[in-house]
């Protein structure tokens, strides 16, 4: 495992929510984000078949682009009863205007009486412009409500109810989501290998 020593990292994000969040993950490391919209870098078009793949395609081409290490994130929501989707196309399932609202009522919609269970998948890829990366994975099991709850959290978040918890991501408040979800257990696994000392 390579440590990242550095004190800016590009996150290869356009998506505010996953900015917000990760920014928030980085702060007690003295690492200050460095957004891709605010750098002026553009979307890369995910062409992978996997989390780890389009999260590694994302974090090198901002790397490459920047000359700075960069982190991407490549999430979404995994239903087994609809075999897998929306999976890696669970921004696409929102359309050209991220409408997550439409989103979530074609889950709710192509589930029917199905087994509701789910799980959130994040795939942490950090990157540097000679081309290493490392990829850490994160999963949080639930399951899915309808109607959607709560006007926190981004996506998905307002129908997916965490197991052990009666709130959805959308109702739990920031600072329980950011420690439980998917993405933070990603984090958890990259902070432990790239950023502790010793």
């Amino acid at each position: 495992m390579r440590r990242f020593e550095g004190k800016r990292l590009v996150v290869a994000s356009h998506n505010r929510g996953k900015l917000v969040e990760i920014d928030a993950l980085l702060a007690p490391y003295g690492v200050e984000a460095l957004g891709a919209v605010a750098l002026g870098l553009p979307e890369p078009d995910e062409t992978g078949d996997t989390f780890e793949a389009n999260a590694a395609l994302k974090a090198h081409a901002a790397a490459e682009a920047t000359g700075l290490a960069a982190l991407a994130d490549d999430s979404g929501l995994v239903v087994p009863a609809l075999g897998g989707a929306p999976g890696i196309y669970s921004a696409r399932w929102a359309g050209p205007q991220r409408d997550f609202a439409m989103a979530m009522e074609q889950v709710h919609r192509e589930l029917g009486d199905k087994d509701r269970a789910g799980a959130f998948v994040s795939v942490l890829a950090l990157a540097w412009p000679d081309g290493h990366d490392e990829l850490f994975r994160g999963e949080v099991a639930g399951c899915l409500t309808w109607p959607p709850r709560g006007d926190n959290g981004f996506g998905y978040d307002p129908m997916f109810i965490p197991k052990g918890y009666k709130q959805t991501f959308g109702e739990l408040p920031h600072t329980v989501k950011y420690a439980i979800d998917h993405r933070a257990r990603a984090f958890q696994k990259l902070v432990a290998a790239c950023f502790a000392s010793g």
